[in-house]
Formats: structure tokens, C-alpha cells, sequence
């Protein structure tokens, strides 16, 4: 049975691969932090499978556990370590001139899109729900100058990770709604999904730009990747939609 895109009257963004195309930084850094300990085994298709079992919200984390399964990989580091390394592949260092991957980030949906979605439920109804540090969710929204259109931002700081519901409960909590099925919870992972389906929202997924590219060049849906699977087998009726989430338009009724 095809889901049927759901009506919302708030909508709750996840930001890496919903919003910002992080192929080339976040995903990028993983590999470049495994390579770094030995863990020459690790691509963006092995990223890829381990997003869509779950529990992998936490990119330092995830780059540990990823080094800790090649046989290659060393052995006994710690997770400050791994993630010092970590941020330096990502943020770069301005002492040296070394450019971060972190800019080579681009904003995935078009911004009209999410001016119009704003211009219909207003920024008191849209929020970000992300696993990034605060500060790199901050950049991000300023740099694509789109900061404006929200009006809650949940962090990695701010509590338990998804698929943990918390950061969903939380983002209605500052927006000063109940969480409820017209609160619609877009994210790219099955961690997203659960966690908005967890407190009592519903979840959408979005393909990623590689993702969908990927699925295209061997002649398939842009949903019927392992990542897309594994999000529409999160609960009954869970629909995905491309990158950029025009579809969600629709979602959101003009004002009148």
C-alpha cells in the first residue's frame, strides 16, 4: 500500500542529510578518521549500513566502533582521541590555514521551500532536531542564512540521542506545542523515524542526494536504498520522500 502524505501543522527537521548535504564532511570525515588509525576498509557504503541498523547518531562514536571492526585498526584508543581527530578532518585548523570539510557543505532543500513552509505554519512551529554539537548546528543555519526560520534548535548537548523520542518531545517542548501526528519528524536514518514515531509524531524520511544519485544510476527508486528500507520499515504508513522534501508542501496548508 503507498503511505499517504500526511497533513502537519509543525514540522521538526533533522539536519545532516535533510538538511545539509554531508556526504563530503561529516561521512567524509569518518572515513578519513578510520584511514588515520588503520582502518582502511571503512567507505561511505559500510556508513551507509551501519546508519540504517540504527544507533549510530553519534559520528565519534561511530568512527571508534567502525576503527574497533577492521583488523587493521588500532587498537585500545579512546573516544576523545578518535574525536579530537575527528574534528580536526572536520573543522579544520585556521592556526595552520588547513581548510575544514566542513565547508564543503551545501544546503540540500531549496530555500524558498523552506520560506514558503515557514510563511505557512511560521517559525514557532518548525525546529531542528539534530545530533551535531550546538555550535556546528548554529553554523550551519547562519552560514545558509536560514536561521531565522526556525524557532527551536535540539542538540547534542541537550539530552539523550535519537532514537531515544527525548530530542522530539523536547523541540515540542520550546515550541510550545504537544507532540502529536500533525507534527510531522523529517530525518534520513531509522533513528529519526523512531524517534519521532516514539513521541507520538509522525516521521518522514528523505533520501540523501548520494543516495538518491546512487539509486538512479542502477536504474532504481530513489527510496530503494538500505537506508530508505530500513526508514519505511519503521512503522506503518512511513513515507520518503526525494532530497530536499518538496513533497512536504503539500503537507502545510496555506494560510488564508
Amino acid at each position: 500500500m503507498t503511505a499517504v502524505m500526511p497533513k502537519g501543522t509543525a514540522l521538526l527537521l533533522d539536519m545532516d542529510g535533510v538538511l545539509a548535504e554531508v556526504s563530503r564532511s561529516y561521512r567524509t570525515a569518518i572515513v578519513e578518521t578510520c584511514k588515520h588509525y588503520g582502518a582502511t576498509s571503512i567507505s561511505l557504503d559500510i556508513i551507509a549500513e551501519w546508519k540504517a541498523r540504527g544507533g549510530c547518531n553519534n559520528d565519534w562514536k561511530l568512527s571508534l566502533d567502525l576503527i574497533n571492526t577492521d583488523p587493521n585498526g588500532k587498537k585500545g584508543l579512546t573516544l576523545d582521541q578518535v574525536t579530537e581527530t575527528f574534528e580536526r578532518f572536520y573543522q579544520g585548523n585556521p592556526d595552520n590555514g588547513t581548510s575544514g570539510l566542513c565547508e564543503l557543505e551545501t544546503l540540500i532543500p531549496k530555500k524558498s521551500t523552506l520560506e514558503e513552509i515557514c510563511k505557512r505554519i511560521s517559525k514557532d512551529r518548525m525546529a531542528i532536531v539534530t545530533g551535531r554539537p550546538r555550535k556546528d548546528c548554529d553554523k550551519f543555519l547562519r552560514l545558509h542564512r536560514i536561521d531565522h526560520m526556525f524557532g527551536a534548535c535540539v542538540c547534542m548537548e541537550d539530552g539523550p540521542a535519537k532514537p531515544d523520542p527525548f530530542p522530539v518531545v523536547r523541540a515540542c517542548e520550546l515550541l510550545g506545542i504537544k507532540p502529536s501526528l500533525s507534527v510531522i519528524m523529517v530525518g534520513d536514518t531509522p533513528d529519526d523515524i523512531r524517534a519521532g514515531l516514539a513521541a507520538g509524531c509522525t516521521g518522514v524520511g528523505v533520501s540523501t542526494p548520494e543516495n538518491a544519485e546512487s539509486a538512479a544510476k542502477e536504474g532504481k527508486d530513489h527510496d530503494s536504498g538500505a537506508l530508505c528500507t530500513a526508514m519505511k520499515e519503521c512503522g506503518e504508513g512511513v513515507v520518503v520522500v526525494q532530497p530536499g522534501f518538496d513533497a512536504l508542501l503539500d503537507s502545510f496548508s496555506e494560510k488564508e
